[in-house]
């Protein structure tokens, strides 16, 4: 069923594993769907869904970017996966993003990094289309980590440090993504001029 009817008052609804999936989750509290926890939810689902066209568009053949032996799609699908998880999280299911989580995206961002030219002023998005599409995807994960955080503080819900430690990580990553997608198309960054 697309429609429930029991948002129409504005409202929604937090999950717990009470149950777990098989009983449907046992329900917790309603709250606005204007509330920061529903923000962040959204802000989560908004950047899962644009890391999708984005996994979409790599799938047409537009790169073919291999990082530790992975390709731009898997990459982009585990951090979709992960996502996943951290919208559990954020509703109330018991579910945590592992350490080796964060340490696999940083041993990548090193390994990006290695390959790129030295940073010393501020990149203009768009060298071409995929590079675009992971700055933007890094701005939609600052936004998720905001609300996120947000969460946290307001205590919520109990979200694990490996949460917050992985959104911070993961835009970082996708910077890294942008830079080495303009890389490998050889064409060159620019830097804004302030003129």
């Amino acid at each position: 069923m697309l429609y429930t009817k029991k948002g129409d008052d504005g409202k929604t609804e937090l999950f717990s594993a009470k149950g777990g999936p098989a009983s449907g989750w046992g329900c917790d509290q309603r709250f606005s769907k204007s509330s920061i926890i529903a923000e962040a939810l959204g802000s989560l689902d908004e950047l899962n869904s644009f890391l999708g066209i984005l996994k979409s568009r790599s799938n047409q053949g537009q790169t073919f970017l291999q990082i530790q032996g992975l390709t731009l799609i898997s990459v982009v699908h585990e951090i979709q996966e992960n996502l996943f998880i951290i919208q559990a999280q954020v509703a109330g299911v018991d579910k945590k993003i592992f350490e080796t989580k964060i340490s696999d995206m940083e041993k990548m961002i090193d390994e990006i990094e290695k390959k790129l030219p030295p940073i010393k002023t501020f990149i203009i998005p768009g060298v071409n289309e995929i590079s675009a599409m992971f700055d933007f995807a890094r701005t939609l994960a600052r936004k998720t980590e905001r609300r996120v955080v947000a969460v946290s503080e307001e205590k919520m819900v109990d979200i694990d440090a490996n949460t917050l430690k992985y959104l911070n990580r993961l835009s970082s990553l996708l910077f890294a993504l942008a830079r080495f997608s303009a890389l490998e198309s050889g064409k060159k960054e620019s830097n804004p001029t302030y003129s």
